[in-house]
């Protein structure tokens, strides 16, 4: 679609961690015709990364460097430059805001990589409606958290309804591997400060798998029993021994607004689970436990200090070269909602380091939404969304680029 915005894209924070892989990646792979800038608040750091990516392939359209503060007068002059938005500044519950806010106002497509699901409430009310009536995309979670469990539901949930017309009623989804270096030390800071953030009130409400959905949950949800409750810990056919996910309810929130995003294609009774595979129940109960405790601890001033002195900085994390042998993949199990209750088995997997990962998530991402704006407002009605209304082009641009994801319907 024409624009007479001056940018197709501008990345936010590009000195980040994530903002700097998901920066390597438009380079290197995304058109090199792309009229884009990179954009933060210190013209030193934004300058010595745009050096750093013209080494990286010196023959395409290198990115303009532009700085911009955090403030109402200067987002809003950002967001009227470009038709999207890469927002790689957090924690974003304490800068991101303002970024939305701007976006929203202006019309300006937009996608984050958040897990920060309170904070994900919190904009949805205040400027869901707002970026609907002005024409923008907006789809934060694009990262690891939640784009693969995500679009791995939206095609098992696509097999379901082409191959077995018809709807599905539930999907179970495990982490079946995952080979992290670890954690960057924004994610850290962002666990850490989200604690202090927001109360607990508004934390307990947001943390509910239908926190998110645009329109009221299914009745007779299978609820857990009391043990599962307790200990975590349950065995699904075909995909093993699981239990709690440390991202479970920020993946299931997503998935499930998916879902009310989508009522013709998901239908009225879906509902999904997401958990991490195990060895064993003893591992499980264990891990379980152990996440819960974890948590629990962090809730303590005292604990958090002792944390931060411990982790990453903010900015940094595993090296390349750590991160090489890194790998991630999902299964998960579709239920058809039919008398028969055939089954759908579906796959994601992904080789290298989580960070580059959701790097490659966020940028190709924006180049769906620039590539099918009015497809996806169709689709999903425009507004706040998700990553799976981006549907069969987000699978394609990902399959490309080495995320590969694979479904087949079971014959029993």
């Amino acid at each position: 679609m024409t624009s007479n915005r001056q940018y197709d894209l501008i990345l936010l924070g590009p000195t980040g961690y994530t903002g700097r892989l998901c920066a390597e990646h438009i380079v290197q792979n995304l058109p090199t015709d792309l009229k884009w800038a990179i954009a933060g608040r210190s013209a030193q750091k934004i300058e010595s990364i745009a050096q750093e990516l013209k080494t990286l392939n010196p023959d395409r359209l290198h990115p303009d460097v532009l700085v911009v503060q955090l403030n109402s007068n200067e987002l809003n002059e950002l967001a009227r430059k470009t038709r999207l938005v890469i927002n790689c500044v957090g924690p974003y519950h304490l800068y991101s805001t303002p970024v939305v806010e701007a976006c929203a106002v202006n019309g300006t497509h937009y996608v984050d990589v958040t897990g920060e699901t309170p904070w994900v409430k919190s904009i949805i009310e205040k400027y869901h409606e707002t970026a609907k009536a002005n024409g923008a995309i907006m789809i934060p979670c694009s990262g690891v958290e939640s784009a693969p469990a995500d679009i791995l539901a939206w095609s098992l949930v696509k097999r379901v309804r082409e191959d077995l017309s018809s709807s599905t009623r539930h999907i179970n989804s495990t982490i079946k591997e995952m080979k992290s270096s670890g954690p960057s030390g924004g994610t850290l800071s962002t666990i850490l400060t989200i604690i202090e953030a927001f109360p607990m009130s508004e934390l307990s409400k947001s943390m509910t798998p239908f926190s998110l959905v645009a329109s009221p949950p299914p009745k007779n949800v299978p609820s857990e029993s009391i043990l599962e409750k307790l200990f975590g810990v349950r065995s699904i056919r075909d995909l093993g021994t699981v239990t709690t996910s440390p991202s479970g309810i920020c993946d299931m929130t997503i998935v499930h607004r998916s879902s009310s995003l989508m009522p013709e294609l998901y239908g009225p009774h879906f509902y999904f689970h997401q958990f991490l595979s195990v060895r064993n129940a003893l591992i499980g109960v264990v891990f379980h436990l152990g996440f819960l405790v974890a948590v629990s601890l962090l809730a303590l001033p005292p604990v958090r200090w002792l944390v931060r002195k411990f982790v990453f900085a903010p900015g940094t994390g595993p090296s390349k070269e750590d991160s090489v042998n890194d790998r991630l993949e999902y299964h998960a199990i579709a239920t058809a909602d039919s008398p028969s209750s055939q089954r759908v088995f579906g796959k994601l997997s992904y080789g290298g380091g989580m960070y580059p990962f959701t790097g490659l998530l966020l940028a190709e991402a924006a180049m769906v939404i620039l590539n099918e704006e009015e497809k996806i407002k169709k689709v999903s009605r425009g507004g706040i969304v998700t990553p799976a209304t981006l549907g069969q082009d987000y699978v394609d641009r990902l399959e490309k680029v080495g995320c590969r994801i694979e479904t087949k319907v079971f014959q029993y």
